[in-house]
């Protein structure tokens, strides 16, 4: 597991419940081993956005952020979130229309007892991550 380079973020994710941390930590697993696999993503800057930790890749700017997220008003749900002004999300329910569920065009949802599709996630996180690499090509 990554440790942490930011206390604040450390701190967000101690402030979530247990269940959800542990699930939140395995997302926070994915985007970093799938960014250390796809090429030309780079160093990752982990970070909170609206409070929550968001994914970002400054020094190549190869992709487009990602967060992950819980909320007391879903407390059975996380979320892996993605820019609403991107095509990802649309492009993830053509590919995994049963895969995962979805909120709008801006988010993947998981509910806690479920299991996680960990390979069809890691596409969806490098196709998050190398979007605007993509975009110029």
């Amino acid at each position: 597991m990554k440790p942490f380079a930011s206390p604040t973020v450390a701190t967000a994710f101690q402030a979530y419940p247990a269940p959800m941390r542990r699930k939140l930590m395995a997302l926070r697993e994915v985007i970093f081993r799938t960014a250390d696999a796809t090429h030309g993503v780079g160093e990752l800057e982990e970070t909170l956005k609206w409070g929550e930790p968001a994914y970002l890749t400054p020094h190549t700017g190869s992709g487009s952020t990602i967060r992950i997220g819980w909320k007391k008003s879903r407390p059975t749900e996380y979320a892996m979130y993605f820019n609403c002004q991107t095509t990802l999300v649309e492009s993830f329910k053509t590919l995994f229309p049963h895969t995962f569920k979805y909120e709008g065009n801006r988010a993947i949802v998981f509910t806690e007892g479920d299991p996680v599709d960990t390979d069809a996630l890691a596409f969806c996180v490098a196709a998050a991550l190398t979007y605007h690499r993509n975009k110029r090509a």
